[in-house]
């Protein structure tokens, strides 16, 4: 027995990488998991693998641009589990480039997803939190608000204003309903270069990949370390990264 044992846990972006990964660990560890992604075929892949190894494995196709999709995967784990324990909120985009491309559009998406998918799930989620008496959101930031670098301006601005809502909400959930974690990777194995549009920059950041990135499964023990805790105990922030990254 853990403390994950038993949880009802959504996870969004959870078709690849840190999502998919997580979700194995977790169902491994005795969590029904609701996966939300917009690839159908990815997700009941992952259902699949997760039942056949005997774990409890549920699909949501979502869009997180899409409020109504938020809605509709915390009303599935009420409707089908009877409640919702963690919303894990790991979908993001990397449109990423010098500023002086203007990539109007790039933004904008970074924007939709990266930021108003959370507040999106926050809202959905947040009132069966209360409801029920417990809920803990776990969001996927970046290393790279952290360390601000030519090219990633706009997304380290999407993933610190992921921060600073996160740290707000816990600010106003003192009265031990509400768990707030934001876990920030740094260079991951992931397939985030893949939404990077200038070609200079994606090239860069795959260079990393391959040199120094780290496996999504370190990421995803370090969400399972936040959920495990004592309802009482609460890991607000957790940096995780390679040993060689600057």
């Amino acid at each position: 027995m853990t403390g994950i044992d038993g949880k009802i846990v959504a996870i969004t972006g959870a078709a690849s990488g840190i999502g998919a990964a997580t979700a194995e660990l977790l169902a491994a560890q005795g969590a029904t998991v609701l996966l939300a992604a917009r690839r159908e075929d990815r997700l009941a892949a992952l259902v699949s693998r997760i039942r056949e190894r005997g774990g409890h494995a549920s699909a949501c196709v979502t869009d997180v641009t899409r409020r109504e999709d938020l809605d509709r995967l915390v009303n599935h784990a009420v409707t089908e589990y009877g409640r919702l324990d963690v919303l894990v909120s790991n979908a993001g985009i990397s449109k990423i480039g010098p500023m002086t491309g203007i990539d109007v559009d790039g933004w904008s998406a970074m924007i939709d997803v990266n930021l108003r998918g959370v507040l999106y799930g926050i809202a959905a989620a947040l009132p069966v939190f209360r409801d029920q008496g417990r809920g803990h959101f776990v969001t996927t930031v970046s290393t790279s608000g952290l360390k601000i670098v030519p090219t990633q301006g706009v997304y380290a601005a999407t993933k610190n204003a992921v921060r600073t809502l996160m740290e707000g909400l816990r600010q106003e959930s003192t009265d031990g309903i509400i768990r707030t974690t934001s876990v920030s990777p740094g260079y991951v194995r992931t397939e985030l270069a893949t939404s990077i549009d200038d070609p200079d920059t994606r090239a860069s950041v795959e260079r990393g990949m391959r040199e120094f990135a780290i496996d999504p499964a370190a990421v995803a023990r370090t969400i399972a370390f936040a959920i495990e805790q004592p309802d009482d105990v609460e890991i607000g922030d957790i940096t995780i990264r390679p040993t060689t990254q600057g």
